[in-house]
């Protein structure tokens, strides 16, 4: 039991890697709140097969691209368990389309769901785990962002989404430096090609995979599990000198590959 009695807030934690993560953190002992803007029957079924299995679970919807509803997010959490522990920054969206396509709406709507909600929310968690440590409930605090091996390596045909991750790691090194001396850390966990809804056009097309696999050292895409065990190891605190920096988990395609 990894996380007992932490509590874990994740944004986008219905679907793909969020609910993977939502399920490994309830399994570990954690209070977990699920963040979503959309399909509230599967929410409410995630937290009915979190709460029967003996663990604690709330969903709240929340618009992350709104800071006001970020912090009233957070609020929430605090109202039903009492404090947050960690904060996963993890609903993700993307256009796949090029500098020359990108209209000015695919932009500002993958800017605000990637990047605008890490920012503010990182900003809410941030205060509350102050708040936390001024009224004698602990130190420190842990906020993790899903990046993608995209904030460092290049993606032609996808490139607001690129700039949205590019720009969640440079948040996370200087938040990480702002907040250390308040003892919280953050810390990017950059996946590479994840079997999860965002890549079914691509898991449909038998060519398309056969290029992918070829592509990775490791033969195969990484299941949605693989990434939340790693969300799991670093929210436990046995990575607690970790922060400002990025996790990579591509299985080699960022050094085994040209690009795709």
């Amino acid at each position: 039991m990894l996380l007992k009695d932490k509590t874990i807030v994740v944004t986008g934690g219905n679907s793909g890697i969020g609910e993977a993560i939502v399920l490994a953190a309830a399994r570990e002992g954690a209070n977990v709140v699920i963040d979503y803007v959309a399909h509230p029957d599967e929410t409410r079924s995630l937290v009915e097969r979190i709460e029967a299995a003996g663990g604690r679970a709330v969903g709240i919807q929340a618009d992350i691209t709104s800071s006001t509803d970020l912090h009233a997010m957070i609020q929430k959490a605090v109202d039903t368990f009492g404090r947050i522990d960690v904060l996963v920054n993890n609903a993700g969206v993307e256009t796949r389309t090029g500098l020359l396509e990108t209209t000015e709406e695919d932009y500002e709507k993958v800017m605000a769901v990637n990047m605008k909600s890490a920012f503010f929310g990182s900003q809410a968690a941030a205060k509350q785990f102050i708040a936390q440590q001024e009224g004698g409930q602990g130190s420190g605090g842990l906020i993790i962002n899903i990046s993608s091996v995209h904030e460092d390596w290049p993606m032609p045909g996808n490139i607001a989404y690129c700039v949205a991750k590019g720009g969640m790691r440079m948040l996370t090194r200087t938040a990480g430096v702002e907040l250390g001396p308040h003892g919280i850390r953050m810390v990017n966990v950059a996946p590479g090609a994840v079997s999860t809804p965002i890549n079914a056009s691509t898991e449909a097309d038998p060519a398309k995979m056969r290029r992918l696999d070829a592509a990775i050292p490791l033969g195969r895409m990484a299941q949605a599990d693989e990434i939340a065990d790693v969300v799991v190891f670093l929210a436990s605190g046995k990575a607690g000198y970790m922060t400002s920096s990025t996790v990579v988990i591509d299985g080699g395609i960022m050094q085994g590959s040209v690009g795709l």
